[in-house]
């Protein structure tokens, strides 16, 4: 709004308000909320009105960014820093400002590292994960995918011979660089 030397009204005091709008400002004062003498529970904590918000409890250091002194009052819990990966999201977060791309691709890297570490360790558990049955294409072939798409001018009909290549080509690249590895921990145990 430019400045001119017609000024907007200032606003109506609480006492105004009240007595043009019927019923305005009720929860206002404890006195005349209808419903104070039955409230049993403990008292409300209003953080709008100049309370500060009770702070969410660290179980580990989080991630912070070097912008900010303090963590939010809430904050996910679900994935806590761990291996490879939580060792370079920490350290996208004590080096880097989010306002810099090395941030955000030190974070996305991690992501990757993320999704090779627990392929890794499902297979290391009793009952590692059906990736193909995950992903449906074995669906494809048992339900009569292609024959169910063709002449329905379909979108997902020009990708679906690229699905099986797309969803089975870093696991078979990934094998390839494990039995490689194998072979070359053999020939120096040979040695």
């Amino acid at each position: 709004m430019t400045d001119t030397a017609h000024r907007p009204p200032t606003a109506e005091t609480r006492e105004e308000l009240r007595a043009r709008i019927p019923g305005w400002g009720v929860d206002l004062d404890d006195a005349d909320r209808p419903s104070v003498p039955r409230e049993t529970g403990p008292a409300r904590e209003d953080p709008s009105h100049g309370g500060k918000a009770q702070h969410q409890v660290e179980k580990w250091p989080r991630e912070r960014s070097i912008e900010h002194r303090q963590l939010t009052p809430v904050f996910g819990t679900s994935t806590p820093p761990k291996g490879l990966s939580g060792v370079m999201r920490k350290h996208a977060y004590a080096r880097y400002s989010e306002a810099r791309a090395g941030h955000w691709l030190l974070l996305l890297a991690a992501d990757r590292v993320d999704s090779v570490e627990s392929a890794f360790r499902s297979i290391l558990t009793r009952r590692p994960d059906n990736h193909l049955a995950e992903t449906g294409v074995l669906a494809e072939f048992r339900y009569h995918g292609l024959v169910s798409r063709r002449g329905q001018r379909r979108a997902d009909l020009k990708h679906q011979l690229l699905d099986p290549i797309v969803i089975a080509g870093p696991w078979v690249l990934r094998a390839a660089l494990a039995y490689r590895a194998l072979r070359a921990i053999r020939a120096l145990l040979r040695r």
